[in-house]
């Protein structure tokens, strides 16, 4: 029976060696195989890769990293939760404040943008409970 031999991986340090020894020309890519014990094709191949990747390592700007594509989703999504516990909030507090009868009374005028609410005519406060105060009435 034949024991088996562990294939060597070598290590991302090990070809960055290697590759940038190639780029520098100092010796052939024959005296860099076999001073490595790495196949000459291979110290080839890493001395391209290097040379290919080179180019992006100035390509960030300086500041703030963007964030990334999969965060976006999870900061919409808490930000829609944020939105829902204030609007939950907001209806618990108006459904609380429309049992005052003296408050019903009084006139508001809202300033929600982007809704029906913002034109500018004077509504009830608590327009929520019109109905209610209309009906015991």
């Amino acid at each position: 029976m034949s024991e088996s031999k562990k294939r060597n991986v070598p290590t991302a340090e090990f070809k960055a060696k290697v590759g940038l020894e190639a780029i520098r020309g100092s010796k052939t890519i024959n005296e860099i195989s076999q001073a490595y014990g790495v196949h000459p094709t291979q110290v080839g191949l890493w001395k391209k890769e290097i040379q290919e990747q080179a180019k992006t390592l100035f390509e960030g700007k300086r500041g703030p990293k963007p964030v990334a594509a999969h965060k976006e989703p999870e900061l919409l999504y808490s930000e829609i939760g944020k939105l829902k516990v204030e609007l939950d909030w907001l209806k618990k507090s108006l459904g609380s404040a429309c049992h005052d009868p003296a408050r019903m009374d009084r006139p508001r005028r809202f300033s929600v943008h982007g809704s029906a609410m913002c034109s500018g005519q004077r509504i009830p406060r608590h327009g929520v409970c019109t109905a209610k105060a209309q009906a015991s009435r």
